[in-house]
């Protein structure tokens, strides 16, 4: 499909965007898992990641996290952006979402979804945005909406929020708060 087809055809799904979803490894981290001898495990986050969360949520788009592990780094990192929802430890994606829609008063249409492997294919099939990070698993990338071209861990998530931005007229006015 050509380019610019498919960059407006993003563009119109994220225009109904009220809630942005994101899984953690492999989506806000580059997938790899860091344990310590003692045990303890550590993660690296993105801070272009970060900030496009934060723009998102300064326009009004609520933001929620739904990850199959569970960690404490995860919901440090959860509060200091300021994401609203936060869910660990849960393999079933699609029941959270489903609560949390129900929760909200939302619809699918209203939701994207950012992800990289298996787990995450019932959500990105199911919103309205399901998008895939650049390294994602290939058979996720073949159903999703799109493609970011950053990896995850290394911008994705910022790509992914900025498409929403752009998409709701809001990006301008996001980026020049900081002129």
């Amino acid at each position: 499909m050509n380019s610019q087809i498919q960059e407006k055809r993003l563009q119109q799904r994220a225009k109904a965007i009220k809630l942005a979803i994101f899984d953690v490894d492999g989506v806000l981290t580059d997938g790899r898992l860091y344990f310590l001898v003692d045990g303890s495990e550590f993660k690296t986050f993105n801070t272009l990641d970060g900030q496009g969360i934060k723009m998102l949520i300064a326009s009004g788009v609520r933001t929620a996290i739904i990850s199959g592990r569970s960690t404490p780094i995860v919901e440090r990192r959860a509060q200091n952006l300021g994401i609203q929802h936060l869910y660990q430890g849960r393999e079933d994606k699609l029941v959270v979402l489903d609560q949390l829609l129900a929760e909200l008063g939302l619809d699918y249409a209203e939701v994207a979804y950012l992800g990289d492997d298996l787990p995450d294919l019932p959500v990105i099939r199911r919103a309205g945005l399901g998008m895939a990070v650049a390294n994602a698993n290939e058979f996720v990338r073949q159903h999703a909406h799109g493609t970011t071209q950053a990896r995850g861990g290394e911008g994705a998530a910022r790509e992914f929020c900025e498409l929403i931005l752009r998409a709701q007229g809001n990006l301008d006015a996001a980026q020049a708060a900081y002129l």
